[in-house]
């Protein structure tokens, strides 16, 4: 068995270190989400955990951990004996792969022995081996959505049930969810997210002493994994000492009404979605003062808790980060706080607002130096500093730190020279308020993962029909099994009332869903689409299908052509919080390389579909169809669109022209797709287009 790293050898991170060490004080807080770029140790941490957890009892031979002095009722191993003895052994961590199959997790009957012997043989899953344990998933944002919801239930539950046609096996769940993932690749589901009682963020750090010391200690523990691990025993004994101290401490601990009344005030402020939350603090500030080794909770503990348990429960939507704004809780926390009648009068509010620097225009003091969190700050030191060079900090950049070009006074971009296609580039807009859109299908029927858009052969869904099994028995179609084996009963001597059942009789059930697709977004950024209004509408369209596209669980690309080429600027990612940051600062100008953008899509998917040839693309264009630059710009666009079409890609032109006097060139463009073209406003799921019918009939044009 390979010797874990020692936590307590864990540089850094205090956070993420305090969050799981809350968990080992106290499972009730509700498991741990840890969210962070790669390479940051964030398994490691989560692996370390385990060892420092506290052995159990459990019944001797259930393979369900049942606890000696309170076994499960309904435990398919029992009853079990209360007065025997039990066995110790170690707190488990099990480890739920991303590609688990629904019965690995949930267990397995044996569907056979049930049908010709009415016995229920059931294997175990991951989730009864978690009971009274940790369970562990790896990039949690990339599990599939039928095992989501089955870990949403037995989160919920405390339970697992496992039901094929009629036979049914129940056992007790209860464990500490923990799960790690890098943002970059995608969010998790609001139902999941909620289930995780604390998230914390995790980045490398930017101090080369401690990398350094990160390295070393990484490379002495590869060196030799035992002598490292003891190196480190001492303090692993302590730190496990600690945390037993602290448990047992645990249920001593006094919330009074002040401290629950700044949790649910806390709670209230930052309007945070149902009760989840308010019991997460309360049992995060309780398991805090215990590990601190106090009898009481204190302001602090609350403060420590909102900042844990709090961010990840106040997303609106996809591409809001998480976070909390310290200032907004410090403020709650004092309002709401203890008041001691021997205390002073508290000082008016803002008591700071004097000359403390050079500018006293306001809180924010106009520019320079963001105020520093806590309130009543001294005068910063680099106050005196600031009015000098005040004249050239107002310039602010984008989120990813690239250089803008001055902005102009109040108006347009300045415009575009005639020239040729390197036309400097003019200032990103914004965009407009998302919107729900119609749902863009794919037509025909796939065979790619679980999602909610377009239709395929999934495990999930309708069943439609059945089959014999390909490798291991998946969903039993009980009918289909039983009309096969029922002309053999008398060449088989079926005697007494049961079936007499063979493997070659087994059908499993053929089922109809859906599928998440390659949404592959090519985007005019020439200057034809510079014109600030419709740019703006152009950026609220496609940051709308982003939104619709985490929704279905669809993997997005992004092309954006304009000068004289093309560029891939999302490669295909789970990621539209990545989407909506390209989007953002996407400048526009130049020429418009049509064929360009369209080839690039071409080589795209090409590489896509050697990847991951059962994930379908859909190509979404979105242009106002002109075609400028090089060499026959027009027939050389229309010649790509013809390349995609004759590879089967589906296709939706969103056509972007506005004005009065209209060419039609989008719906050129689309009818050289064999695809469809719809309208900004057609794009509405609230307007009266027939938008899902034509992009599905699109089917019938191509077959005629």
């Amino acid at each position: 068995m390979t010797t874990p790293y020692p936590f307590t050898a864990i540089v850094g991170m205090d956070d993420l270190r305090l969050a799981l060490l809350l968990n080992a004080v106290s499972p009730a807080v509700g498991g741990v989400l840890v969210r962070g770029e790669k390479g940051t140790a964030k398994s490691t941490a989560v692996r370390a955990l385990a060892s420092l957890m506290p052995h159990v009892d459990v019944v001797p031979g259930c393979r369900f951990s049942c606890a000696p002095a309170a076994p499960d009722p309904d435990c398919p191993d029992g009853p079990h004996d209360q007065a025997g003895a039990g066995v110790d052994r170690p707190t488990r961590m099990v480890e739920l792969p991303v590609g688990a199959s629904e019965d690995r997790l949930v267990g397995a009957l044996d569907i056979e022995r049930a049908l010709s012997e009415g016995v229920k043989a059931f294997e175990p899953g991951l989730l009864a081996d978690a009971h009274r344990g940790v369970l562990y998933v790896d990039e949690v944002n990339l599990l599939h959505d039928h095992l989501v919801d089955l870990l949403l239930d037995a989160a919920a539950m405390g339970s697992s049930y496992v039901e094929r046609e009629g036979v049914s096996v129940r056992h007790a769940a209860r464990f500490l969810l923990v799960g790690t993932m890098n943002p970059e690749e995608g969010e998790l589901r609001p139902q999941l997210l909620d289930r995780f009682g604390l998230t914390v963020e995790v980045a490398a750090s930017r101090e080369p002493d401690q990398r350094v010391e990160v390295v070393r200690r990484r490379l002495a523990y590869d060196a030799d994994p035992a002598g490292f691990a003891a190196r480190w025993a001492a303090e692993e004994e302590a730190l496990r000492q600690r945390i037993a101290t602290a448990r047992a401490l645990l249920p001593d601990v006094a919330l009074g009404d002040a401290a629950l009344r700044q949790i649910s005030a806390t709670c209230a402020a930052f309007e945070v979605d149902g009760m989840r939350a308010d019991i997460v603090m309360a049992r995060t500030a309780t398991a805090l003062a215990a590990w601190a080794g106090r009898g009481e909770v204190a302001e602090e503990d609350v403060r420590q808790a909102a900042l844990l348990a709090l961010p990840h429960r106040r997303r609106r939507n996809p591409f809001d980060a998480p976070g909390l704004d310290e200032d907004k809780l410090d403020r709650t926390l004092e309002e709401y706080g203890p008041q001691d009648d021997e205390e002073p009068d508290p000082e008016p509010e803002g008591p700071d607002d004097g000359p403390d620097g050079p500018d006293g225009g306001g809180p924010d003091g106009g520019g320079g130096q963001p105020p520093q969190d806590g309130p009543d700050d001294a005068p910063q030191p680099s106050g005196a500093d600031a009015g000098p060079e005040q004249p050239s900090v107002p310039d602010q950049r984008p989120e990813g730190g690239r250089e803008e070009q001055p902005a102009q006074p109040q108006g347009e971009a300045s415009p575009e020279p005639s020239g040729g296609g390197a036309a400097p580039e003019k200032a990103a807009v914004g965009a407009t308020e998302p919107f729900k859109t119609k749902r863009l299908d794919v037509p025909g029927l796939g065979e790619g993962a679980d999602g909610r858009r377009s239709r395929a052969r999934t495990a999930h869904g309708r069943t439609t029909g059945s089959r014999r099994p390909q490798g291991a028995l998946g969903k039993l179609h009980l009918a289909a099994t039983v009309q096969a084996a029922a002309p053999h009963q008398k060449r088989r001597g079926r005697s007494g009332t049961g079936l007499v059942v063979r493997r070659d009789d087994l059908r499993e059930a053929v089922r109809e869903g859906r599928e998440g697709n390659l949404v592959l977004f090519v985007v005019d950024a020439s200057g034809s689409m510079a014109a600030r209004k419709r740019m703006t509408a152009v950026k609220g369209a496609v940051l709308s299908l982003l939104l619709d596209a985490y929704q279905r669980r669809d993997k997005v690309g992004m092309i954006t052509f304009r000068g004289a080429d093309a560029a891939l600027a999302l490669p295909p990612t789970s990621s539209v919080e990545a989407g909506a940051a390209r989007l953002e600062q996407l400048p526009t100008g130049g020429r418009t390389p049509l064929a360009a953008g369209l080839l690039k899509a071409h080589e795209v998917l090409r590489v896509e579909r050697m990847r991951d040839a059962s994930r379908r693309p859909l190509v979404v264009v979105v242009t106002d169809g002109r075609a400028t630059g090089g060499v026959e710009p027009r027939p050389r666009a229309s010649k790509a669109a013809r390349l995609l079409a004759s590879e089967g890609v589906a296709s939706v032109v969103v056509d972007c022209e506005a004005g009065p006097v209209r060419l039609g060139l989008a719906g050129e463009l689309a009818r050289d797709l064999q695809g469809t073209a719809v309208t900004l406003d057609e794009l509405r799921a609230d307007s009266v287009s027939a938008l899902v019918r034509n992009v599905t009939d699109t089917t019938h044009r191509r077959a005629a």
